[in-house]
């Protein structure tokens, strides 16, 4: 174990009580302790985890989030998208293009339509899970 030094909070922190977190109340370290042999064996599986934050950002859009549910419980076309989520064509078709070129989703044209599904079962399974952690949640 090494002892490292304290470190003034940053940017981040600042933003994120700008917004409304509270930092005062949540339980912190009363000294800076790093767990070297820990942090070292975690480190590379923490790397990895680098590329899923694309996902959280496609999830943390409430019209997107409607949008990622209603393509796991069906494939529909950006006109059932639109009407689903009470938004415009347009509007639809912008959050389904950003989740195709995320990977999330993919589509298919028939004559004048474009249908959409979700890319693949993992995304639904990420839904399913988020669902039944909203549900605990407000139990």
């Amino acid at each position: 174990m090494a002892i490292g030094t304290m470190r003034s909070p940053d940017s981040r922190e600042s933003q994120a009580s700008r917004e409304g977190w509270v930092f005062g109340d949540a339980p912190v370290c009363e000294v800076n302790v790093v767990h070297d042999d820990l942090v070292a064996q975690l480190k590379p599986e923490v790397e990895q985890v680098a590329g899923v934050a694309h996902l959280f950002k496609a999830l943390a859009d409430e019209t997107r989030a409607k949008i990622i549910y209603a393509l796991s419980q069906a494939e529909l076309c950006v006109c059932d998208v639109a009407a689903l989520v009470g938004a415009s064509k347009a509007t639809a078709s912008y959050h389904l293009r950003l989740l195709s070129h995320l990977g999330l989703a993919r589509y298919r044209r028939e004559g004048k339509l474009v249908y959409y599904r979700l890319a693949d079962g993992h995304v639904v399974n990420l839904v399913n899970e988020a669902l039944k952690h909203v549900a605990e949640q407000n139990r």
